[in-house]
């Protein structure tokens, strides 16, 4: 039986993958949602389709100023805020020989900065009103390093880091870390090395879908007040990684 989760939740990136998934768990339990993405017509269709607990705001997390614009508009709709999950994140593998410099650049700014400006957006309003809860979707790769992965590899560890950081920082704030193994969505559909983008379909034989996750976010949010879950990795059975 699913648990009513009677909360503001915000979700950045959440037109499709992991993201979707999880609007959809979360909708299920009576949550009040306020999701983002660049793709609007998608959220659009989403709220439309999930009902007036579920409203849209156009986000791109790379921006401190949409961010803040996106908790705003947040906070306008549905009051207060009780529960950030920053979600988006981007995987464009390669070799660091490959010198691929503006993919580098692209995954810090999605994957750390989207992070960071999430928080940003939040924190202050957290600590005044003395509860929140910030879920940050990293992935297996903050714990393992993986030829073609160093950059997305450091960019989760961050992750890892800024999420730990803010536990320890802030009593009355949970702090969960969701570490996916390999899931079936779109992440990765901007590799540009044929070679990396083959090898990622072979990895994805054995994948998980995006529901699990979204499972995996569900349960910590569903924790009573005091039970912070402090990280949940998430893999296929037959993952060798």
């Amino acid at each position: 039986m699913t648990k009513s989760i009677n909360r503001t939740v915000l979700i950045s990136g959440a037109s499709s993958g992991i993201g979707e998934a999880t609007v959809r768990e979360l909708a299920a339990t009576g949550a009040r949602l306020f999701i983002g993405a660049r793709r609007t017509d998608r959220l659009e269709a989403l709220a439309a389709e999930l009902g007036p607990n579920v409203a849209w705001h156009a986000l791109d997390v790379t921006d401190a100023a949409s961010f803040a614009s996106f908790a705003n508009a947040a906070e306008e709709q549905f009051g207060q805020i009780d529960v950030l999950i920053n979600n988006a994140g981007i995987m464009p593998l390669s070799p660091l020989a490959a010198m691929k410099q503006d993919e580098w650049a692209r995954m810090i700014d999605v994957n750390i900065r989207g992070v960071l400006n999430g928080i940003a957006a939040v924190l202050p309003r957290f600590v005044a009103q003395g509860s929140g809860h910030v879920v940050n979707v990293a992935s297996i790769a903050a714990h393992v390093v993986l030829p073609s992965a160093a950059v997305y590899c450091a960019t989760k560890h961050a992750v890892w880091a800024i999420t730990e950081g803010l536990r320890q920082e802030h009593d009355e704030i949970r702090t969960t870390l969701i570490s996916p193994g390999v899931v079936a969505t779109e992440l990765g559909h901007d590799i540009t090395d044929p070679a990396i983008a083959s090898a990622l379909q072979e990895w994805r034989q054995k994948s998980l879908t995006p529901d699990a996750i979204a499972r995996a976010i569900r349960y910590a949010l569903e924790q009573p007040d005091g039970v912070d879950i402090n990280e949940v990795i998430v893999r296929p059975t037959a993952a060798n990684m």
